[in-house]
């Protein structure tokens, strides 16, 4: 078929990374697939990830193909040394990056928690028990001033989750970044909730769990990160901090229908927090990187 590509501006750009974007079209000029690739800051600087996708009536037709090879050459162009995408479990686009070089290096598995079925009992009974040497704190958007270094700092938490076979690096972050992801998250129109263990001896953050919710409270409302640093870990915070996140959905916001997570397949520790706390399997995606 007669295929013309077209990049797109996209006005996704941060100080921490920048998205570029390509229209594919028939001779019609109908559109018929897209690509974004976005290109990461701040410790992952040899990193793109890749979003493909083609009407499902136009595959097999090389449009796929043409929008990846267009992306893989601006991923080179950018000095990057891999490209990873994402894709469900034995879908049209898993075989399609198998099929095309790239190799399977990470399975995520995601569940969904019903609002409507939450024991909110058995949440006050996780919340409620004692942790001695901690306590909880929470906000909405932006992490207050006085706690803005500590939460920074609580970020290396995340560094050995594990990313299995995956090129993924180590995210550099600091107060500017912080509060640029939370402003990115209320620029879309949507609410962005933290919950933080504290550290009673010196009042630094021990972990952090951060559920993003629909401006229209309606929906789901998405899991973005939970962790807990090393030297506080074997304390119970993770699913303590995620109870308390979970009780206050149920509570602020009636018309939210449920809580979606991701886990690493291998994150046995989390994946066992999420079962415990009623979360039921959705679906499984894998992720594919292409070395270059």
């Amino acid at each position: 078929m007669s295929l013309r590509i077209t990049p797109l501006t996209d006005p996704a750009h941060g100080p921490h990374s920048r998205r570029l974007a390509w229209l594919a079209s028939d001779a019609d000029s109908i559109p018929v697939g897209t690509a974004f690739l976005h290109l990461f800051g701040g410790g992952q600087e040899h990193l793109a990830e890749l979003d493909l996708r083609v009407h499902p009536a136009e595959r097999r037709k090389g449009v796929g193909s043409r929008l990846l090879d267009t992306a893989v050459a601006t991923a080179r162009d950018n000095a990057r040394r891999c490209v990873v995408a994402q894709a469900e479990a034995g879908s049209p686009g898993d075989r399609f990056l198998t099929a095309r070089g790239f190799r399977k290096v990470l399975t995520l598995r995601f569940t969904r928690l019903p609002l409507a079925d939450v024991d909110t009992a058995a949440l006050a009974e996780i919340i409620e028990r004692p942790y001695p040497g901690y306590r909880l704190m929470s906000w909405q958007g932006t992490v207050p001033d006085d706690l803005a270094q500590t939460f920074a700092a609580s970020r290396r938490a995340m560094d050995d989750m594990p990313m299995d076979d995956t090129d993924y690096g180590t995210v550099t972050w600091d107060v500017d970044r912080v509060r640029a992801a939370a402003k990115a998250v209320e620029q879309r129109g949507d609410h962005l909730h933290t919950v933080v263990a504290i550290d009673a001896s010196n009042g630094s953050i021990a972990g952090f769990t951060e559920l993003v919710v629909p401006g229209n409270g309606a929906g789901d409302g998405q899991h973005y990160g939970t962790g807990v640093l090393p030297e506080h870990r074997g304390h119970g915070l993770g699913r303590w901090m995620k109870a308390e996140s979970i009780r206050q959905a149920h509570r602020d916001y009636p018309g939210l229908g449920g809580l979606l997570t991701d886990t690493a397949d291998s994150n046995t520790h989390m994946r066992q927090i999420n079962d415990s706390l009623g979360y039921t399997p959705t679906h499984t995606t894998h992720q594919h990187q292409l070395d270059l």
